[in-house]
C-alpha cells in the first residue's frame, strides 16, 4: 500500500510539473529577453543579432535586447549565458567561434556540447581576403607569390584570437604552408583602420565588414571563399578560381539558450527564428552583406547541433597543425 502511495505521489508531482512546462511554453515570452553577443558593439556579428533581434521581437511580443559582452574570443559572453537561468530569458548568438573555442581555449568555464541548448542557425557568412590598396599583387595567383616571397615582413590582421578573421587567417597559412606575422586587435573596427591606413598588408575577414570597404575601392579583393560568386561583390573571384582549391570557409552564426531551458521554449524561439529569417528587412540587409538567411531546415535545434558538433571536429584539426592556442 506504502508503494501504491508513493507512485501515485510520484505520478502526481511529475505531471504537476509537465502542465506547469506546457503552461510556460504557452504564456512565453512574458517579458523582455536578453540576447547577448559576445563580441564588442558595431561588429559583424552584432550587426546580424541587432537584425534578427528586431525581427523576432514583432513576433515573440517582446523585446529583445541586445548585449555586448566582448572579451578572451567570446567565451566571456558564452560563459554568462551558460550559468543564466534556463528560462528563455538569456540567448547567445555566436559564430563560429562557438566551435573552435573548444580547441583554441584548452581550459573553458563550460563544455561546448554540454552548456547550451539549441534554437537554430542563422546564416553562414562568406569570408573575403582582401589587402591594402596599394599592394602590388593584382589578383590571388599574385598575391599568394608575394607573401610567400615576403614571408618574414608580410603582416596579416586580425581581431584578436578567436575572430572570424583570425579563424579565416590560419585557414589561409595552412592552405599556402608558409607562417606569416600576424597582428591581433581588439575588435574588427581597429584592424580595418589599420588596413585602410596600410599600416597592415592583408586580412581575412566576413563580407559584413568589408563588402562596404570593396565597393568603395579603399582596399583591394582578391577571393571570395564562397563556392560562387556574391551577387554584391561580381568581380570578385572565388578562391577556387583564383588558384586556392578547396579553400571555402564561412562564419555561421547560431542562437543558444542555457542548458535545461524547456523544450516548449526553444522550439517557440526556433519558430520565431524561422519567420524573422523571412523578414523582408532581415532579407535585404544580410543581401547587402553578402549573405543570405539559414533555410527552415538549418534554422533548428537539430539543424544547429548537427552543424556545431561537426564544425569542432573540423576546425580541431586545423587549429592542432597550427599550434596556435588562447591559453
Amino acid at each position: 500500500m506504502k508503494t501504491l502511495k508513493a507512485l501515485f505521489g510520484l505520478s502526481a508531482v511529475l505531471a504537476t510539473s509537465l502542465l506547469a512546462t506546457a503552461a510556460f511554453g504557452q504564456t512565453y515570452p512574458e517579458r523582455t529577453i536578453t540576447m547577448v553577443v559576445p563580441f564588442s558593439a558595431g561588429g559583424p556579428t552584432d550587426t546580424v543579432t541587432r537584425l534578427v533581434a528586431e525581427a523576432m521581437s514583432k513576433d515573440l511580443g517582446q523585446q529583445i535586447v541586445v548585449e555586448n559582452v566582448g572579451g578572451a574570443g567570446g567565451t566571456l559572453g558564452a560563459g554568462r549565458v551558460a550559468s543564466a537561468d534556463p528560462d528563455g530569458y538569456t540567448l547567445l548568438l555566436h559564430h563560429i567561434g562557438m566551435a573552435t573555442s573548444a580547441t583554441l581555449y584548452r581550459k573553458l568555464a563550460y563544455e561546448t556540447l554540454n552548456a547550451f541548448e539549441y534554437v537554430g542557425l542563422v546564416t553562414d557568412v562568406p569570408m573575403t581576403i582582401v589587402a591594402r590598396k596599394d599592394l602590388e599583387a593584382t589578383d590571388l595567383k599574385g598575391l599568394v607569390e608575394y607573401m610567400k616571397a615576403n614571408k618574414d615582413t608580410v603582416t596579416v590582421a586580425n581581431a584578436g584570437i578567436g575572430a572570424a578573421s583570425h579563424l579565416c587567417g590560419m585557414m589561409l597559412m595552412s592552405a599556402l604552408q608558409t607562417q606569416f606575422t600576424t597582428v591581433p586587435y581588439k575588435g574588427t573596427g581597429p584592424a580595418m583602420t589599420d588596413l585602410l591606413g596600410g599600416q597592415v598588408d592583408v586580412m581575412c575577414d566576413q563580407t559584413t565588414n568589408t563588402t562596404k570597404q570593396i565597393q568603395g575601392g579603399t582596399i583591394k579583393a582578391y577571393a571570395v571563399t564562397s563556392p560562387a560568386r556574391l551577387g554584391n561583390l561580381p568581380d570578385v573571384p572565388t578562391a577556387e578560381e583564383g588558384g586556392l582549391p578547396g579553400f571555402q570557409v564561412g562564419i555561421w552564426h547560431g542562437i543558444y539558450a542555457p542548458k535545461g531551458t524547456p523544450a516548449e521554449v526553444t522550439d517557440r524561439l526556433s519558430k520565431s527564428l524561422q519567420l524573422a529569417l523571412k523578414d523582408p528587412n532581415v532579407v535585404a540587409r544580410f543581401a547587402e552583406l553578402g549573405t543570405a538567411p539559414s533555410s527552415d531546415a538549418d534554422a533548428t535545434p537539430a539543424g544547429l547541433k548537427a552543424k556545431l558538433e561537426s564544425e569542432i571536429a573540423r576546425w580541431k584539426l586545423v587549429i592542432e597543425a597550427a599550434g596556435q592556442y588562447a591559453d
